[in-house]
């Protein structure tokens, strides 16, 4: 009889399937440092202070805007009545050298006023404007188109980009209407009525 043969045991093992290796697991980052978070914090402060530094800094020039134009407000009336004293003068033929210097005065106060954004309006001859002009009256006119402003009644200001205060001004309405026609050449002039007959006193 034949002895069978033993199977070797390390043999066997070797020779069964491996099982597969695990999958690797996924990679977990690494908590911020201490470096990195003080970083990112003083980031933050950063672009904080930078926005409140520009709010401030708006913040500001709206104030002085408003303090400029309440102020210059309160002063264009006294400006109207300078201007309009220096028309009369020169309509009555005042001293010549007195309206001089009243005029070098008047440039004077305009060239301040225009250091703090003040601008006048130029008015006379241009299209009228319902955001920059108020008109006063409308009057026919051969020389200037309708809608065209002809005088500047009282002038109008700008404060930077803002409108401060509309021009007075007076308006063409267009060409004057045509007479109207009188009788036809050579034909015969209208005849008074004829005179009803007196009564006769009883």
């Amino acid at each position: 009889m034949k002895e069978k043969k033993t199977a070797n045991p390390k043999a066997a093992r070797e020779a069964e399937p491996k099982p597969a290796p695990p999958a690797a697991a996924e990679a977990v980052p690494a908590p911020p440092s201490e470096t990195e978070v003080l970083k990112d914090r003083l980031l933050r402060l950063q672009a904080d202070f930078e926005n409140y530094r520009k709010r401030m800094a708006r913040e500001r020039a709206e104030e002085r805007q408003q303090a400029a134009e309440s102020l210059i407000l309160a002063l264009l009336p006294a400006l109207d009545h300078f201007e309009l004293g220096l028309r009369n003068a020169q309509a009555h033929s005042a001293d010549a050298g007195l309206v001089a210097g009243f005029r070098l005065i008047h440039q004077q106060l305009l060239e301040a006023l225009k250091q703090s954004g003040l601008t006048p309006l130029a008015v006379e001859g241009q299209p009228f404007n319902p955001h920059e002009h108020e008109a006063v009256t409308t009057v026919p006119s051969e020389e200037h188109p309708a809608d065209t402003v002809i005088t500047e009644v009282r002038r109008g200001y700008r404060l930077g980009n803002k409108l401060l205060r509309p021009a007075q001004v007076i308006v063409a309405s267009g060409p004057p209407p045509a007479p109207a026609a009188g009788p036809m050449h050579g034909a015969p002039p209208p005849q008074a009525p004829a005179a009803l007959p007196e009564e006769s006193a009883d």
